[in-house]
């Protein structure tokens, strides 16, 4: 009988304890951010400090190629926030009817370099180097399907350089693959974004920091889809206050 009463003490406490649990878990509350890559860094602190100021909410961070990620909202993927590299993808977001236009936003701005492996024996001192037989493989992104490429495009076709530097092009699905090329030495130089570059001094250098009459700005929005919209807009609040404007620039990336 004894060991009866123990057991049933010891099945009420773990019990009550899953129920404990699970009304912790009911409590919770997922915020779904989808951001471009170029913004992982960045974006992985702010989720942080803001889950810090707001007990209760997890920040679920969901980073790709920006026309990658507006397809899986448009198709219903979850998702409260959306954050682009360029306005292209957050245009298309908008005609999709995916994101909430009057929630629409520019919150950071970035510049293209060309970098190359920090190994490197000479670096490029113009695009036009590029042209050059010993540059055999250039990451690229693909202008149909990410900003960084369109923006590379722009600035090789005012060079008047496009076509021959796509020639030699391996195609990256996002700027961080793009920098992982460069860095792991798999291609003799790349395009990136400077804050991306930023994040492996170590291993890659930046040769040409990139002029473009199209500014790198960074939109972003509320989806149509949120089941969180109050919370959703206090993120875009948050990402557009001193403290996240101060997040932001710690990373390299500019004012919008």
């Amino acid at each position: 009988m004894l060991k009866k009463s123990r057991l049933k003490a010891a099945l009420g406490v773990a019990f009550g304890a899953l129920l404990v649990f699970s009304a912790g878990a009911a409590h919770a509350t997922d915020l779904v951010v989808s951001a471009a890559a170029s913004l992982t860094n960045a974006f992985k602190e702010l989720a942080q400090s803001f889950e810090q100021q707001h007990p209760g909410v997890k920040v679920i961070t969901n980073f790709g190629a920006s026309d990658i990620l507006m397809q899986q909202i448009v198709r219903g993927a979850p998702a409260d926030v959306f954050a682009s590299a360029d306005q292209t993808a957050m245009d298309k977001a908008v005609s999709e009817k995916a994101v909430t236009a009057a929630s629409r936003k520019n919150f950071a701005a970035n510049q293209i370099v060309l970098i190359v492996p920090h190994d490197a024996k000479r670096l490029p001192a113009t695009l036009n180097d590029l042209t050059r037989p010993d540059y055999k493989r250039i990451a690229l992104g693909n202008p149909a399907s990410v900003p960084f490429g369109r923006y590379t495009r722009t600035a090789l076709e005012q060079a008047g350089l496009w076509s021959q530097i796509q020639a030699k092009g391996v195609m990256a699905e996002n700027v961080r693959t793009s920098l992982d090329y460069v860095a792991r030495g798999e291609v003799d130089a790349g395009f990136v974004f400077a804050t991306d570059a930023a994040v492996m001094p170590e291993k890659v250098k930046v040769a040409i920091r990139i002029p473009s009459e199209t500014p790198a700005t960074y939109p972003i929005a509320v989806t149509t889809g949120t089941q969180q919209k109050e919370l959703a807009e206090q993120f875009l609040a948050y990402v557009l206050s001193p403290t996240g404007q101060g997040v932001l620039a710690r990373y390299g990336f500019l004012k919008p």
